[in-house]
């Protein structure tokens, strides 16, 4: 049984992340929000076609393939950083925690692309909304999980958190799977919901001081198939390093 999204609309997404820590939007509440037109979003959608495979996975999987970049948003100014590595500490991430890990750049016309710098300095506005305005530290995750080894795990690490402020987690696409279903969490409650994101460009926003979350393992629905998302963290006072 798939549960649907527990949609909120553009104009009270931002008041549910504040009350409850965490929202989710429809794809033609993502475009209001945020001031995109739907082929502006459809056109980032390719560049999930060449992630290169993710070579630190620690279960021995070949199930993932991502790409990461870094920016720094401040006001309605969109850095792009110099590369650097992505690192969390074990505390947050036991699995894959306490080492730096490199990952191949975003491509520059996916960063270039008109929807990139909506996307971001909209969470960017949501970020200051939720917990005062600042410079605002960000960092993008394009994933791709497959079904090659008849089993993908979106987040091998379990239900956690990921030790920043924001959280957004956008469908890009699922493609002949079942499974993958999110899971969130109060983290000092007893409340939580489950859902499965179906629609591309769904978005889960969460608190990540107030939320747990995972996504539950992908299999194979007949041919060969996928689930791509774009992670998006946004973080105060500086990137997470060692």
């Amino acid at each position: 049984m798939m549960f649907e999204p527990p949609y909120v609309p553009a104009d009270r997404f931002e008041a549910q992340l504040r009350e409850r820590g965490h929202a989710v939007l429809s794809p033609a509440d993502v475009g209001r929000a945020f001031g995109i037109g739907a082929e502006e979003l459809a056109a980032l959608t390719p560049f999930w076609n060449d992630l290169p495979p993710d070579a630190y996975l620690k279960d021995g999987g070949r199930y993932r393939f991502r790409r990461h970049s870094c920016f720094v948003a401040e006001g309605q100014a969109l850095a792009l950083s110099p590369q650097r590595a992505h690192w969390q500490p074990v505390d947050y991430n036991a699995l894959h925690g306490g080492i730096e890990r490199w990952f191949e750049p975003m491509a520059a016309a996916a960063v270039a692309a008109s929807a990139w710098s909506k996307l971001l300095l909209g969470l960017a506005g949501t970020a200051s909304g939720l917990k005062g305005r600042q410079p605002w530290f960000i960092e993008a995750h394009q994933f791709r999980i497959d079904t090659t080894d008849g089993i993908g795990r979106p987040t091998p690490e379990g239900a956690h958190r990921d030790g920043v402020d924001l959280v957004a987690v956008f469908l890009i696409e699922r493609r002949h799977i079942k499974g993958g279903e999110s899971r969130v969490f109060e983290a000092c409650g007893p409340n939580g919901q489950r859902f499965t994101m179906n629609a591309p460009w769904t978005l889960l926003l969460l608190d990540d001081e107030r939320m747990i979350h995972e996504t539950t393992p992908i299999q194979p629905d007949g041919e060969h198939g996928h689930r791509d998302t774009l992670v998006v963290t946004l973080r105060a006072n500086g990137f997470q390093g060692p």
